[in-house]
């Protein structure tokens, strides 16, 4: 009975042992310093509500009308209409104030000749005054410059030889050409032939020396025709040229010379186009003219149709020569460009005589004329 009424005594303070050891201040523990805690908060006031106003109407706000704006000024900076109040540019140095209208506008590092409000005079730099910024007129051309930076380092006179030497090679030096259009033999039905026809010359670009000849034969019966011509060519502009000197014919009958006068040169859509008139020393009138066109297949090969008649105003028996259209000479010729300086062709040509040249060949057992195949090279250097 007493350990009953034991047991149930200390129950309650076993049950309460753990309660105690999970609420145990930890802060008597050494080392330890907890913050002191923290004081609450006040609370604010309550703000005592603002009784209401008695509404009204509001009065209409008068605006003033902004003044008008100034028209530019001549003369005036563009950028002059930005004009702050007196207070707010005091705050601000680096601003400079816009001048007033009719004012000379300050002159800034951006400033050019030419911009409104920038002073014209001899301290202005000159920007567009030369050069190809000159204006457009017939005026004079303006003298090249006489002082060369080159001759502070080098020597005055080697640099003027440099210079003339220079001029003369781009421009001011001779050249020549020597040119076959025309080297061909010719298979006709009768007896074959042989043609030729070139030129050759020598100067610069106004002035040249000119030398032609022409001519065509037989094999077996020798040359029918040739002749040479020495003449003096002019440029006239940059396609036509004037030529005027002597012409010598060796073949057919006496040999006769000839004053001529003539001109050659490229017609629009590139047609080499050239013509002459003759004055023999017997006053006897010829005149000739040939055309031809290089009708480009592709980089290499050329398609060339050729014309070429001749004329005589009169009836030159020992030459055997009749008056009117003497001969006419229609080709198609095709040639290989295996470089621009060597080209072989092949083609076809037609020739025929007329009037009384036609007569003249009859009675010596000539052809008048007709087809023949051709081979022929085509060179210059």
């Amino acid at each position: 009975m007493r350990g009953v009424l034991l047991l149930a005594g200390v129950a309650p303070l076993l049950f309460a042992a753990p309660a105690v050891a999970q609420q145990t201040d930890h802060s008597n523990m050494p080392g330890m310093q907890m913050p002191a805690p923290a004081a609450p908060a006040a609370k604010p006031k309550p703000k005592p509500r603002a009784k209401p106003r008695p509404t009204a109407r509001a009065k209409p706000v008068r605006r003033t009308p902004a003044p008008p704006r100034a028209a530019p000024v001549p003369g005036a900076d563009p950028h002059a209409g930005h004009v702050m109040p007196a207070t707010q540019a005091a705050d601000m140095p680096d601003k400079q104030t816009p001048p007033a209208p009719g004012a000379p506008a300050p002159q800034t590092g951006h400033d050019m000749p030419g911009m409104p409000g920038v002073p014209e005079g001899d301290a202005a730099p000159q920007h567009g005054t030369g050069g190809t910024a000159l204006p457009a007129g017939d005026a004079p051309a303006p003298a090249p410059p006489a002082d060369h930076y080159a001759d502070r380092i080098f020597p005055s006179d080697e640099m003027a030889r440099a210079r003339a030497r220079l001029t003369r090679e781009h421009g001011g030096t001779s050249t020549y050409k020597v040119m076959a259009n025309l080297a061909e033999y010719q298979l006709r039905r009768g007896r074959d032939g042989f043609r030729w026809d070139g030129e050759a010359w020598f100067g610069g670009d106004i002035n040249r020396l000119t030398l032609k000849s022409e001519g065509e034969g037989s094999f077996g019966s020798g040359v029918d025709s040739a002749d040479v011509q020495v003449l003096y060519s002019r440029a006239l502009d940059p396609y036509w040229n004037l030529q005027a000197g002597v012409r010598q014919d060796f073949q057919p009958g006496p040999g006769r010379t000839y004053a001529t006068v003539g001109i050659e040169g490229i017609a629009p859509y590139w047609f080499d186009i050239e013509g002459a008139v003759f004055l023999s020393d017997k006053g006897d009138l010829l005149a000739r003219t040939s055309a031809y066109y290089d009708q480009r297949i592709t980089q290499r090969v050329i398609l060339q149709p050729r014309v070429e008649l001749n004329f005589s105003a009169q009836d030159m028996p020992r030459n055997r020569i009749g008056s009117g259209l003497v001969n006419a000479e229609l080709g198609l010729r095709v040639r290989y460009e295996i470089t621009r300086e060597f080209a072989p062709y092949v083609g076809v040509s037609w020739e025929r005589k007329f009037g009384n040249t036609a007569d003249y060949a009859r009675l010596r057992g000539e052809d008048t004329g007709g087809f023949s195949f051709v081979l022929g090279l085509r060179t210059w250097f």
